[in-house]
């Protein structure tokens, strides 16, 4: 099935892109989550919008992106969370905790999706994140849990 997709599918591609993929994961997957809508040549339209919305983004990111990085590089964000013994935590610290700790000590507002955080953090102490801001910068993010 020829789709139109409307958001970023990793390992298929970026807003604006025609990708042909197999009919099931086209409607119980792509079109079931608002990734991607069905080819037509009315929705050709649509492709060429996404795709000046998206070269525009990337202009204006990457100037941006580099602003956000200085931000996010300059201190070390505190984020609250209960310990218990060992420094083990009472549960874990996820991306939306790190954007929330980020946003409340003044930093700048992001998407938590940018945060490559493999694993949700179950330790007290210091923490270093990775940021991809854009596909030229990326800025490590400092926290301390505690």
């Amino acid at each position: 099935m020829k789709l139109i997709l409307t958001q970023t599918v990793t390992g298929l591609g970026e807003p604006g892109d025609v990708v042909n993929v197999k009919d099931g994961y086209a409607r119980n997957f792509l079109i079931a989550k608002n990734k991607g809508i069905k080819w037509t040549e009315g929705g050709q339209k649509q492709v060429d919008q996404i795709k000046r919305a998206r070269e525009a983004r990337s202009v204006r990111n990457l100037d941006h992106a580099r602003e956000l990085q200085s931000a996010l590089t300059a201190k070390v964000f505190p984020v609250e969370a209960k310990i218990g013994e060992a420094n083990r935590l009472f549960g874990s610290i996820n991306a939306a905790d790190v954007v929330k700790a980020i946003e409340t000590a003044g930093g700048p507002k992001i998407d938590r999706r940018i945060l490559q955080l493999d694993h949700p953090i179950k330790l007290a102490g210091k923490h270093k994140i990775v940021a991809k801001l854009h596909p030229e910068v990326t800025a490590t993010v400092q926290i301390k849990i505690g």
